[in-house]
């Protein structure tokens, strides 16, 4: 594996994470480079799952500079306890994400095997310390992709008619039959403009 800089000590840490508060970009820079020893140690976990170490450490390092854009000097902890678990996070996010292990293999099939030799499934993956966090993450990005979905498939009265069925954007779900009195057309129109517009959806999202 390749060497990583030496982290950062308490005191120049918080330098640096107080000119970065600043905007100051050098600053950022400097605590992703001296941070990359903990995406590794992270990363370590999970290299005998199908992932390669170079996808996993680029993984990592995506969850490692959210944490570094998102991280309140003043949480009272130290960068690398918040950052570990953003890596993380974006790791398990991976792993979610790939077809063999939510649509081929159960949550409790073994999927690798720990620093220890031990076999780990998907379930005891997910079942971590922070699991309140890595589910409100994978909300986040279900709810995203789901937005993303509905503006790029989706058209005209589709837009309209999922908008207001399933209550997108804020608003209150309403039945089939309000949005026919809405829209001024006839409750089955309705239904087989929801019926396309789902499955568009749907191919959208099997698609991946």
């Amino acid at each position: 594996m390749k060497t990583f800089p030496k982290p950062l000590s308490p005191a120049e840490e918080k330098i640096w994470l107080e000119r970065c508060r600043e905007g100051d970009q050098e600053a950022r820079n400097i605590l992703i480079e001296r941070n990359m020893r903990l995406v590794a140690h992270v990363a370590k976990k999970y290299q005998n799952t199908d992932y390669d170490m170079e996808d996993l450490l680029s993984v990592g390092t995506i969850g490692l500079i959210k944490a570094v854009n998102s991280f309140h000097i003043d949480r009272g902890s130290r960068l690398a306890t918040y950052a570990a678990k953003c890596i993380e996070n974006e790791i398990l996010m991976l792993l979610r994400a790939s077809k063999k292990y939510t649509k081929e293999v159960s949550l409790y099939e073994p999927i690798g095997v720990d620093k220890d030799g031990e076999a780990v499934s998907l379930v005891d993956v997910i079942e971590m310390e922070n699991k309140e966090v890595l589910e409100d993450l994978i909300l986040d990005q279900d709810i995203k992709e789901l937005y993303e979905a509905y503006q790029s498939c989706l058209k005209g009265q589709e837009q309209e008619v999922i908008g207001m069925r399933y209550g997108l954007f804020g608003k209150k779900p309403r039945t089939q039959r309000e949005i026919a009195v809405s829209l001024g057309i006839s409750r089955s129109y309705v239904s087989r403009i929801e019926k396309k517009a789902l499955g568009k959806l749907r191919e959208k999202f099997e698609q991946g």
